[in-house]
Order: C-alpha cells, then sequence, then structure tokens
C-alpha cells in the first residue's frame, strides 16, 4: 500500500493521508521517502520483523508495546490538571480538528500538542536518544513521526488554530508543570501563533514561531 503526500494537494488531504498511517502503527511499519514530506509507503510489520531479529521474546514484547499510549500519557495527565485547576476548560482530541490535538482551547482558538521527547525527537534534548541496535529501524521510524507532526501542524495553522508545543522533559517535576502553564497563560493573552515549550523555556512565555 503506497500513501503519497505530495506538494500541490491541499493540507486537508495530507492529514487524512497522515492519518492512515497513524492509524496502522500497531500492525504496519513505514518508512518515509525522503527528508521532505512528499510520501511514504507502508509495509507489513510481518516482513519487517522477518529482515530482524528482536532482541527479546514475544512475549516481552508484546508487554512492551501495550505500555505505548498515543493518547492520556503521563505529561498530558499532568498539564491537563494543572491547567483544569487554574479555572481552563478544553476538549480533548476534538475529531473536528487536524490531527486530533491532545488540548483544544475554543475560546483562544487555540491547541496544545503534547510531545514526548524520545518519540518526536525533541531537538538537542537529552531525553531525545537514538538506540543503538537496529537503528535503521529508529530512524525511519522517528523520521516518519517528524513528517507527520509537520503535517498536522501546518494543517493547524492553516485552519486559523495557534499551536502550541509542550516537550515531555518540561514537565517532569511539580516546577516544571507551574512553570510551563505559566508559559502556555503568557502565550494565550498574546498573539503569538506558535509556542514551543521545553525544559530549557522554564519561566519563560516559551519559544514563538511566526506563522509560516
Amino acid at each position: 500500500m503506497r500513501i503519497q503526500v505530495k506538494r500541490g494537494k491541499s493540507l486537508a488531504k495530507a492529514t487524512r493521508a497522515c492519518k492512515q498511517i497513524d492509524d496502522a502503527e500497531s500492525g504496519w511499519q513505514f518508512t518515509v521517502l525522503s527528508d521532505s514530506v512528499d510520501g511514504c509507503i507502508l509495509v507489513p510489520w510481518a516482513e519487517t520483523r522477518r529482515q530482524m531479529t528482536d532482541i527479546v521474546d514475544s512475549r516481552t514484547r508484546s508487554r512492551m508495546m501495550s505500555g505505548i499510549r498515543g493518547k492520556n500519557t503521563k505529561p498530558e495527565l499532568v498539564l491537563r490538571r494543572s491547567l483544569h485547576a487554574a479555572g481552563y476548560r478544553f476538549r480533548l482530541h476534538a475529531k473536528g480538528v487536524p490531527g486530533k490535538p491532545d488540548i483544544v482551547m475554543p475560546k483562544y482558538r487555540a491547541v496544545i500538542l503534547v510531545h514526548g521527547c524520545f518519540w518526536h525527537r525533541h531537538d538537542g534534548c537529552r531525553y531525545s536518544t537514538l538506540p543503538s541496535t537496529r537503528t535503521e529501524f529508529w530512524m525511519a521510524k522517528f523520521k516518519a513521526n517528524v513528517a507527520r507532526d509537520e503535517v498536522v501542524r501546518a494543517a493547524l495553522l492553516e485552519a486559523g488554530w495557534r499551536v502550541a508545543t509542550v516537550w515531555e522533559c518540561a514537565l517532569r517535576t511539580e516546577a516544571g508543570v507551574s512553570d510551563a502553564r505559566a508559559g502556555i497563560e503568557t502565550w494565550l493573552r498574546g498573539t503569538d501563533a506558535e509556542l514551543d515549550l521545553g525544559k530549557a523555556d522554564h519561566g519563560a512565555a516559551g519559544t514563538p514561531r511566526d506563522k509560516e
């Protein structure tokens, strides 16, 4: 099966294609064909498994994979509790919003994406490590994640949403959660289209990015 995300197609179509990839994660392995979001190819997971030797037995692998969450992760939950305690109300994984963001705040026309540093490749973060085994497999996986994130981000901006990305490393302590919430509150009161908030940004409004 081949899913194209080519230049010239609408971002809505690109988002739908990447959602198909996201839904296939449990049973398919995928590889991005280039550094840009030009397209991707899906390869049956069984075929990928035949090409690689796993380092754990099947029961252990099953337990490890079942523990990986795509939503309602611990960082997401702690940030939601903090925002709710501060009086903010929001929707979760809204189906009508591109990419079904973790937190949707219609009042501010804003969404918050809570990203794991490892899976979403937080640039320069000590938690964004590369496994020492099966490096080609992991690099392809990470590249696909980053490409999908960029498509969703662009689709949200095109639809008129403001986008905040909060990285897991900013939410590992109570102080970090408090500082992250303060940064989000400052951003919500402002006019910046984007916010990128990691551990280095504690105590500030993060790193705004202009709308492209």
